[in-house]
């Protein structure tokens, strides 16, 4: 077990390694691109189903609350945490639609979806994507794999180069970590 979990730190280490290498830049862009719609008064989206899901909420809890530094509460929404949105929606549209049904009340034109999913195929995140656009929003992906359909449909798209789910899991959460350390820099 100890030489398996080992080959995993190995394969995660050179995994973010390359991965921010090739990526750094296109973070802190994506960073300054929130942190200016903010500003405005726009807000952030998220959506993701399981782990994509509590990553959903840690990133919309790290911007409503504090990263590292004291800044005021940046308007960010995780779609995942009403549980009677969820449900009636799912209920009465189908759970395709209860990311969709939400931005098409909550979302406006200059707001910013993060969609999050590991294979870039989830029929309610395609979606999402779909409303999101057709509303005016910027969509941007934090994909796997080979970023799945989802690739195509986003404006941006941040696809991390493996079949495993906690390597991909790792690489999103480490993408929202360095989006909320580059907006602290900027507040």
């Amino acid at each position: 077990m100890i030489l398996q979990l080992k080959n995993n730190l190995r394969e995660s280490t050179e995994l973010q390694n390359g991965f921010l290498t090739s990526e750094l830049s296109h973070i802190v862009q994506l960073a300054t691109e929130m942190h200016g719609a903010m500003t405005l008064g726009n807000k952030i989206l998220i959506c993701g189903n399981g782990g994509s899901a509590a990553d959903a909420q840690h990133f919309a809890a790290e911007l409503t609350g504090r990263y590292l530094k004291e800044r005021r509460s940046y308007p960010a929404l995780a779609l995942t945490t009403d549980t009677s949105a969820l449900t009636a929606i799912g209920n009465d549209y189908g759970f395709d639609s209860v990311f969709s049904r939400q931005i098409e009340g909550l979302g406006k034109a200059g707001d910013i979806l993060i969609a999050i999913s590991t294979s870039g195929r989830s029929p309610n995140i395609l979606k999402a994507v779909e409303v999101a656009k057709a509303r005016g929003l910027r969509t941007i992906g934090l994909l796997g794999r080979d970023g799945g359909t989802l690739k195509d449909l986003v404006d941006d798209a941040f696809i991390v180069p493996s079949e495993v789910t906690a390597r991909i899991q790792e690489i999103h959460e480490m993408i929202l970590h360095f989006l909320c350390e580059s907006m602290d820099a900027l507040s």
